[in-house]
């Protein structure tokens, strides 16, 4: 399975990295994506994972921009450290 990390804080998605392959080492992660723009250059360039972990507040806005703008098929789970983002 292939898995997309959007995160903008470098201990954040190095974290949720080890996790994901501590709970299953045959997930690869292609790529790990800092902010909006980069997110929809790289769907341009490269078909959808088969999974998304997205953080909602990047540097330069709300992910949820990146998946109104694009077609994704993938299922998307959210991350947040901010409370007011909790569900």
């Amino acid at each position: 399975m292939k898995a997309l990390i959007i995160e903008d804080e470098y201990p954040a998605a190095e974290r949720l990295t080890k996790l994901i392959q501590k709970i299953d080492a045959t997930i690869e992660i292609s790529a790990v994506l800092e902010s909006i723009s980069l997110a929809k250059l790289w769907f341009a360039r490269n078909p959808s994972p088969e999974l998304i972990f997205s953080d909602i507040q990047l540097s330069d806005g709300l992910s949820f921009e990146i998946f109104e703008s694009i077609s994704v098929k993938s299922p998307v789970i959210f991350t947040t450290s901010y409370d007011e983002y909790a569900i």
